[in-house]
């Protein structure tokens, strides 16, 4: 063997040791936050490749770590953070400082398994130098169909009925009769991609009319041929509409933008929807509406707090359905929330650009 050989075979080996090294020190740690996440996104994070140069011979290749938190509650999450360099964000629990400090400064990603992010500080993480992505889009038809859903099950008094059967009250004589969305006029409340969704569904119940309002005109408005009030002019739209769906994020400026002055201009047969965020009601108001008869029902997927209180007034209202926040809550759908998490995740820590990068 010739002392170049030698030399090489030397290089490769001593690259070798130096390898493994830096394969146990340098593999990125992501923390899936919620034993839920379907496997798709570890799957996708443990074939994510880094490539290192080790020398001018021999380069690595290796995947990322995965933890996954089996028991969602804020102790559990800190026990785990400490040295992760992404977190995939699978759960309600807030995403506040004293999380992030003990992740340590080598956080450099965040990426969030939901659309909305009011449950983070967007600026803070952004001053720290983290990347943050979410799931638009993918769960629109998901949440669209939950929102019709509620707004038929409230209109046709489905809790009252099942009520009536359970206590052996039910009596043919009693009519029990519910609302039409067949010929009504629908308020939309937020024509993004939730909101053109439940349009476009609600475009095959024969609705006379839809009626949106929000910061400007949408073009998807016109496709769907939806007439645009501006949002000085939503009063209009409360007191014509007999179905309305709320589908906006939840901000400083929509939050409680559903109180007593809203439910006072409804019809009293109408059915309000809430698909979006608890917040965005005064949950007191919408009560004292529903208890009062000033609105006919309301289907609800969001509520504060979550979970709700099993004391709470909302749960003795026979006018009122309720889910738990189900909204996204199909197998495809959060396979592919997970799957759009993990590949934003893998670019981050790649450097690249996110998909869906919140701005």
């Amino acid at each position: 063997m010739t002392y170049v050989n030698k030399l090489f075979l030397v290089s490769i080996a001593v690259g070798l040791v130096i390898a493994s090294k830096i394969v146990d020190n340098a593999k990125p740690k992501v923390l899936i936050t919620n034993s839920y996440v379907p496997n798709i996104a570890a799957d996708l994070l443990k074939e994510c490749v880094t490539n290192c140069i080790i020398s001018l011979h021999l380069f690595i290749i290796f995947s990322c770590e995965t933890i996954t938190i089996q028991n969602e509650t804020k102790e559990e999450i800190l026990s785990h953070i400490r040295g992760v360099s992404a977190l995939l964000w699978a759960t309600h629990i807030g995403l506040d400082n004293e999380l992030l400090d003990a992740a340590g400064p080598q956080l450099k990603m965040l990426g969030l398994m939901s659309a909305g992010y009011n449950h983070i500080d967007v600026a803070e993480i952004k001053k720290r130098g983290i990347k943050i992505s979410n799931t638009p889009k993918v769960l629109n038809a998901a949440v669209a169909d939950t929102a019709v859903l509620l707004a038929l099950a409230a209109s046709r008094r489905l809790r009252e009925g099942r009520v009536l059967i359970e206590s052996g009250r039910w009596n043919p004589s009693d009519w029990l009769l519910g609302q039409d969305i067949a010929g009504s006029t629908v308020g939309i409340i937020g024509l993004g991609g939730i909101g053109s969704a439940i349009a476009r569904r609600l475009l095959a119940f024969e609705v006379k009319q839809i009626l949106y309002t929000g910061h400007r005109e949408k073009p998807e408005g016109k496709e769907l041929d939806a007439k645009f009030v501006p949002l000085n002019e939503s009063d209009s739209l409360i007191k014509e509409s007999d179905f309305i769906f709320v589908s906006v994020p939840l901000t400083n400026e929509t939050e409680g933008m559903c109180n007593d002055e809203f439910f006072s201009k409804m019809k009293k047969t109408a059915v309000f929807v809430n698909t979006s965020r608890g917040q965005v009601v005064d949950q007191k108001a919408l009560v004292k509406a529903l208890k009062g008869g000033q609105i006919f029902a309301a289907g609800l997927d969001v509520m504060t707090p979550e979970p709700l209180p099993v004391n709470d007034e909302l749960l003795t209202l026979p006018n009122v359905v309720l889910l738990p926040h189900w909204g996204s809550a199909t197998v495809k759908t959060r396979e592919a929330m997970a799957k759009l998490t993990a590949e934003n995740i893998i670019k981050g820590l790649k450097g690249e650009p996110l998909i869906t990068p919140i701005p």
